[in-house]
């Protein structure tokens, strides 16, 4: 039986794949605009409605280097540490108000030093957002934890730096590193030396790839990259062979994955707005989760798409006929998947368990 838009929200909710300057607040982003000078699309400076509406019209393209462009504007707003707080303050709240238990959110510092900070002192601004975030939501009675995963930008080459920031920051709010932006043309084994830094300091990892681009680029996050989780990977599709009236069949690469229990930070919307499928109905996350593989549900950039970790939820739900106990089991598949102690996670898992069988 479906569930009920109420018990989607309800639903206790992990997040894996956030990115801190694709979920700004509308409001928040004129306000921020306001106060540096900078001048947000005509017609929506005043306007939060029109600026969402503007962002998830632009976003629709069907090409993720035009879906990355969006970002121009909320980068602009976030270059002051007191912006960077507000920002990742009011994430926490809006996650914690969604049902989210557990989120690792995703950002680059190295896009946010215009104005001259130190990397170390975004890191910090966004850890006192995140933490004033967390206060707030246990002065209401719910619990949410939030970690920091700290992204290089593929086109650039700060990998290296951002992996020792990562590290240094690693009992502070840091759970991991990752690589985003334009896959194509920038494979993952640009930062192979970041990324065995990384395995040398036993520092968990994630690595955009397959979406913007297919199969080469999720072998070399896999191999030589050796990552911990796959950034959407949504085109692992591509390795798998479906013939009318046979069982699917793996690929070798495909079935390493599988195999190998890789988790996919699967982001259905998102995928649609970059062209990666064509529908939420055709997304392949039926097909994986069907075949075993770890697939998780995640929202990529909230403003962008205009979407909730409810709103995955109830999209899926809606395609495939999903209940309770595939919610349950994609949620618990992202806890088993994130980058916090063992005993934690097992902790939240019970926690999981227990709200999905009240519901």
């Amino acid at each position: 039986m479906e569930p009920s838009d109420m018990q989607i929200k309800a639903a206790p909710k992990v997040l894996l794949h956030d990115h801190l300057d694709g979920g700004v607040r509308p409001s928040t982003l004129i306000e921020l605009a306001a106060e540096v000078g900078h001048e947000l699309p005509e017609g929506t400076q005043d306007d939060p409605v029109a600026l969402e509406e503007w962002f998830v019209t632009s976003a629709d393209s069907g090409s993720l280097e035009r879906y990355l462009d969006t970002f121009a504007h909320t980068l602009a707003v976030m270059q002051t540490l007191p912006a960077l707080t507000r920002v990742a303050r009011e994430c926490v709240e809006d996650l914690a108000e969604d049902g989210v238990v557990y989120a690792e959110v995703r950002w680059a510092p190295e896009l946010h030093l215009a104005n001259g900070h130190e990397p170390e002192e975004v890191v910090a601004a966004v850890q006192a957002g995140f933490d004033e975030g967390t206060a707030a939501v246990a002065a209401t009675g719910k619990k949410i934890v939030v970690r920091q995963l700290l992204t290089a930008m593929r086109q650039a080459a700060h990998a290296t730096e951002i992996a020792d920031l990562a590290v240094a920051w690693r009992d502070r709010g840091v759970a991991g590193f990752d690589i985003a932006g334009p896959e194509k043309g920038f494979p993952p084994s640009r930062f192979l030396a970041a990324f065995e830094h990384l395995a040398a300091e036993n520092m968990r990892f994630t690595i955009h790839a397959g979406e913007g681009f297919g199969l080469p680029s999720i072998w070399e996050a896999v191999h030589p990259c050796g990552c911990d989780r796959l950034g959407h990977g949504v085109r692992i599709v591509e390795d798998i062979t479906i013939e009318e009236g046979e069982a699917p069949r793996l690929g070798r690469l495909a079935a390493y994955v599988r195999d190998r229990r890789i988790p996919l930070e699967l982001c259905p919307r998102s995928n649609v707005q970059t062209g990666a499928v064509k529908s939420i109905a055709e997304h392949p996350i039926g097909l994986l989760y069907d075949l075993g593989f770890r697939v998780t549900i995640n929202t990529d950039n909230r403003l962008m798409s205009r979407t909730s970790m409810s709103a995955e939820m109830a999209g899926i739900v809606e395609a495939f006929g999903w209940g309770l106990p595939e919610l349950q089991r994609l949620t618990t598949n992202a806890m088993k998947s994130a980058f916090i102690p063992y005993d934690e996670r097992v902790d939240l898992i019970h926690e999981i368990k227990d709200a999905y069988a009240a519901l």
